[in-house]
């Protein structure tokens, strides 16, 4: 089965998606794992349009590549200016990518009421730009028909002149691109089909070995980035771009983070190796932590929670035989199984969760009735053991009486003050324990009362476990008011999402005193990761 070429476009339009922006140092580290992954095209910028681009690429002459060819993005010459003269195609040649990637207009829409240029203009602009490209020993030279779709619906004949134009002129690869991301999966396998005839007879009238390869580029304003990503593969298309996590303009772009999988596992597709598929979830969380982006927990393949089980039925047929509600083995891209513990568990739940954290009830006096019985009465108190595993785990040790603490809380002080004219100015001390050892007083300011306990505790234990929570912060801090009639005095959740470079995980208090719920949440991710470590070095 003939390889699919991936191509990584979220250096340039994972950009353009809303609140994302990478520094050039951010994208060379994404580079780093993108061709590490083995991804075989990464989209690096384009650095005719700013200066960060144009620094990527002059950074990016150091690294040498095992898997990828670095490729530069641009567009068709400017109208009334010639190929040679043009600065963006000039800052192609000149950043030292191997491939340079051209867009141009194929929607006459665009081209006369947009460009507002004659149909044969826009077809001079593209063949100029592909020869000019072609013969400035580029090793590829990849055309983007932009808008490609629609404008084939709307004229055919024209689309396919554009698509001409470029292949006459030279063009290793034609990307099709759903611009406006409104096509159907049925649309695309007709159109890429006709395109596909039609490329292959141009290249039996140039009397051509070697027809251009097809590539797609879609976007998800509609929901099928993915599927209509598939269905042009299934038509013939060879080079499929997209994106880590589907970040992208608008509704984002097609989400490579699934459609890897599909290519390699479902459907067969020798896309990358087996061992590089292991790091696909390791990648999307890299790309969302650089991004500063919150991971999606439902993102299919790589989420949190995409192999995770909460209904006790479920849990007690995985546990016999995990096909029978998992559509695959989640190792094969570095995820794992889980099982989630609430007021809807079950004892298979309890059973699955006590062999995960290694922890044998009957030998402390306890067993999964007893252990169900406490969750169920937590929960009806506010908590919720479903988004909360670091808490359930320290929990379950507690119950288990194998909870070692890693620190013990003496005590803490937060002051809140406020001027008239500026914001509020917090600052924490806090004392602990570790060992029963007390520790010095530790101070720390903060942005708020739970950012300077936060900052304390963190100094305070850094004392002790050097550098060991450098890596952790917070990824997300939600406080639900758990019944409003109380006014100011009513309980509170604080639920906290941690993460370090291999792991996220939750933690959770409930309080009528929201800093003391957060104390619990912040105390328990501490002590979940610092737990964590010492259960890695007892092991070894």
């Amino acid at each position: 089965m003939e390889s699919i070429l991936l191509y990584d476009t979220t250096l340039r339009d994972g950009t353009q998606g809303e609140k994302i922006t990478f520094s050039g140092e951010d994208k060379i580290k994404i580079a780093k794992k993108l061709d590490d992954l083995g991804i075989h095209y990464i989209e690096g910028g384009w650095p005719g349009s700013n200066v960060k681009d144009k620094e990527f690429f002059e950074s990016a002459k150091k690294i040498v590549f095992k898997n990828s060819k670095l490729t530069a993005f641009g567009s068709t010459h400017r109208y009334g200016i010639s190929a040679k003269d043009d600065k963006n195609l000039n800052a192609i040649i000149e950043c030292g990518a191997p491939v340079g990637t051209i867009f141009g207009k194929t929607w006459d829409l665009h081209v006369e009421k947009i460009l507002r240029i004659r149909l044969e203009d826009n077809l001079e602009m593209i063949s100029s730009s592909v020869a000019f490209l072609k013969n400035s020993h580029l090793e590829e030279v990849h055309y983007d028909a932009e808008h490609f779709f629609d404008g084939f619906k709307e004229n055919k004949d024209y689309a396919l002149q554009t698509l001409s134009a470029a292949v006459k002129s030279g063009a290793d690869a034609i990307g099709l691109c759903d611009t406006n991301g409104g096509s159907l999966p049925h649309e695309i396998e007709s159109i890429v089909k006709e395109v596909i005839a039609f490329t292959d007879s141009l290249a039996a009238g140039q009397n051509s070995k070697n027809p251009v390869r097809i590539g797609i580029h879609t976007h998800n304003d509609s929901g099928l980035a993915v599927a209509n990503s598939i269905a042009a593969v299934r038509e013939g298309a060879v080079i499929v771009q997209g994106t880590i996590n589907g970040y992208g303009e608008r509704c984002g772009n097609a989400d490579l983070t699934s459609i890897i999988p599909i290519l390699k596992i479902k459907m067969g597709y020798p896309c990358v190796s087996d061992e590089n598929l292991k790091k696909l979830r390791m990648v999307s969380l890299f790309v969302s932590e650089t991004a500063n982006m919150t991971p999606l927990n439902a993102r299919p393949f790589v989420g949190k929670s995409a192999f995770a089980h909460k209904g006790g039925i479920h849990v007690n047929a995985i546990m016999k035989e995990s096909r029978s509600y998992e559509h695959m083995d989640p190792t094969l891209v570095g995820n794992r199984q889980r099982v989630v513990v609430s007021d809807m568990s079950g004892k298979s739940n309890i059973e699955y969760k006590a062999k995960e954290l290694g922890i044998s009830f009957e030998e402390n006096g306890l067993d999964t009735s007893k252990i169900l019985s406490k969750i169920k009465q937590m929960e009806k108190d506010g908590y919720q053991f479903d988004v909360a595993d670091g808490t359930f785990q320290i929990m379950v040790e507690k119950l288990g009486k194998q909870f070692q603490p890693m620190f013990d809380l003496d005590s803490f002080r937060v002051t809140i003050e406020k001027n008239k004219d500026k914001p509020c100015y917090c600052h924490a001390t806090i004392k602990i324990s570790v060992d029963g050892e007390v520790q010095d007083i530790t101070a720390a300011e903060g942005h708020g009362p739970v950012s300077a306990l936060d900052n304390a505790l963190r100094k305070a234990l850094n004392k002790v476990y050097p550098n060991v929570l450098d890596p952790v912060h917070l990824v997300d801090f939600k406080v639900r008011v758990l019944d409003g009639r109380d006014g100011t005095a009513a309980r509170v959740r604080v639920l906290i999402e941690s993460r370090d470079e291999t792991s996220i995980w939750s933690t959770i208090g409930v309080s009528e005193d929201v800093i003391e719920a957060s104390w619990q949440a912040l105390a328990d991710s501490f002590q979940h990761k610092l737990g964590r470590l010492d259960k890695d070095k007892s092991s070894k």
